[in-house]
């Protein structure tokens, strides 16, 4: 076991969260975890196929109780979920509207309230909209498994559920990253564009990635300065701070 654990960046969603370690797309969490390096760990808690309603028990374990001293702190904390939640019955990853607003917002309490056993008051949390989905992909993708699959998402109900995380955000006053409307003023307002952003009309891709990095830094540089890299100390020091007095230190400055 490590005997030093540094404060936490936890990533919490489903598998488009997931996905962003993946090898070969430079992912907005490989990413994350380069530039955080040595300031905090960047943990991935993406869980693919997973809604709101599956979440939550999820989100009780991952986060901490106050009771907990010995927990790292949890200096910033970014949910993103709507993709799965957006499904259309008779999809068992379906979660009605409504529901979905109200677990956004019970995850966000669970930290932001001072009730909560999990109340984080230093805690920045960030809330991102799912990307639009490509249904000509998306269609193409179900019709071509075995057995062959109907579609199951439809454009319009992603966006409403991209447009209920911007509601809860602004009700919770917490940022926003509005990952939708980046991915489709990229690819010009046009659903047979959002090919150059997601693989398989539903996962994005290397491209679809650096957008929801460059929206994610954006936001945390104007809403939440204090946890962006650029002002955070090293929790271990740079070389030229070590003493190097001693001959055999200077072996291994690389």
């Amino acid at each position: 076991m490590a005997a030093h654990v540094q404060d936490v960046f936890m990533l919490f969603g489903d598998s488009i969260t997931q996905g962003a370690w993946e090898p070969g797309l430079n992912g907005f969490g490989q990413r994350l975890s380069h530039v955080y390096a040595r300031k905090l760990d960047v943990l991935n808690r993406g869980l693919s196929g997973y809604n709101t309603e599956w979440g939550i028990p999820v989100f009780e374990q991952c986060i901490a109780k106050r009771s907990d001293e010995n927990a790292p702190k949890l200096r910033v904390l970014a949910i993103w979920f709507g993709a799965n939640d957006a499904c259309i019955l008779p999809s068992p990853q379906h979660v009605p509207l409504t529901k979905f607003s109200s677990n956004l917002n019970k995850m966000v309490d669970m930290v932001k309230s001072p009730e909560s056993p999990r109340y984080s008051p230093d805690t920045r949390i960030i809330l991102i909209s799912p990307p639009p989905v490509n249904t000509l992909a998306r269609r193409a993708d179900l019709a071509a498994r075995n057995p062959p699959l109907a579609l199951d998402r439809e454009f319009e109900i992603t966006r409403a559920y991209s447009e209920a995380v911007r509601e809860v955000a602004n009700a919770q006053n917490v940022p926003f990253v509005d990952v939708w409307n980046a991915i489709w003023t990229a690819a010009g307002e046009n659903e047979e564009s959002l090919s150059k952003f997601l693989g398989d009309g539903l996962h994005l891709n290397e491209d679809g990635y650096k957008i929801v990095y460059n929206e994610l830094m954006k936001t945390i540089t104007e809403q939440c300065p204090e946890v962006h890299y650029d002002n955070l100390a090293y929790v271990f020091p740079p070389w030229a701070e070590i003493d190097l007095s001693e001959p055999a230190k200077s072996l291994y400055i690389m």
